[in-house]
């Protein structure tokens, strides 16, 4: 269901959960990655899932020492299969994206990333065609079939990968840059993304906004609601304090949630 809706509209969400993914584990970014990808692309998700479940096939084989030679090789021809595939997918949004954040006009509120998907099959991608880097991946994988049998999952592969990014105009890495720089550097690639899928798509997506506001100073959160208008999609906004939507009244609509109901505010902005 998930993925026949993803071929009728596209959404794209920022939570305060999200605010330490340049200082989460890679993992964090990964998903993070998969999911700006699924907007496009829809069966990515599957290719995902399909190699992660021969990698955990394979994992389970070789932990028990009962795996039959062509068994693995049958789950390691899928891993290369799909492992190639997700790299790619990666490898090629990723440059689509910088194109996007690159084309940005508002880098004194939201400055510029310069993004890069790492890891071993990428490497392997910048070098050689989809087909010689599924051959390279399945021998390696064959080759640390002993050191995966006692350190569990694979040595290499697109569960490894990571995606790095950087500060432009500081040439400095994202894990490095203060707190508010890294939200900036955030809520730049979630816009760039949103306006990419405008251009691609034909329509903005839905973009749900949690407490994006509240750490922002007046002018970027006024730059924010600016570009926010100009994308002329649905935009959700929440937060606890309405002062810090002063900018935006008269031109959205307000409501309030208590007692677990959601109703109109009582002096209503009207929509524009």
């Amino acid at each position: 269901p998930q993925t026949k809706l993803a071929e009728y509209l596209s959404a794209v969400w920022l939570t305060p959960q999200m605010d330490r993914l340049f200082l989460d584990s890679s993992s964090h970014r990964r998903k993070f990655l998969d999911r700006m990808i699924f907007a496009f692309d829809p069966g990515h998700a599957g290719r995902v899932s399909r190699y992660e479940n021969a990698l955990s096939q394979r994992s389970k084989l070789l932990k028990e020492g009962r795996g039959d030679p062509a068994w693995l090789s049958g789950l390691e021809a899928q891993m290369a299969e799909t492992g190639v595939a997700i790299a790619a997918a990666r490898l090629e949004f990723v440059e689509r994206l910088q194109a996007a954040c690159a084309a940005e006009a508002n880098e004194e509120y939201f400055p510029h990333a310069l993004l890069q998907a790492r890891g071993t099959l990428e490497e392997i991608l910048d070098q050689a065609s989809a087909l010689e880097a599924e051959d390279i991946f399945r021998s390696q994988l064959e080759q640390s079939r002993e050191r995966d049998s006692i350190t569990g999952g694979a040595a290499s592969g697109p569960h490894k990968s990571d995606l790095f990014v950087k500060y432009r105009a500081k040439n400095m890495p994202a894990d490095q840059c203060s707190t508010g720089e890294q939200k900036a550097l955030l809520i730049g690639m979630i816009i760039a993304h949103a306006r990419l899928i405008a251009r691609e798509r034909g329509a903005p997506p839905i973009l749900l906004l949690d407490e994006v506001a509240a750490h922002l100073d007046e002018n970027r959160r006024a730059a924010l609601y600016e570009i926010l208008i100009e994308l002329g999609g649905q935009v959700w906004l929440t937060g606890t304090d309405r002062d810090l939507f002063t900018a935006i009244e008269g031109r959205a609509q307000f409501f309030e949630v208590k007692e677990g109901a959601i109703a109109p505010a009582l002096q209503n902005s009207q929509a524009a």
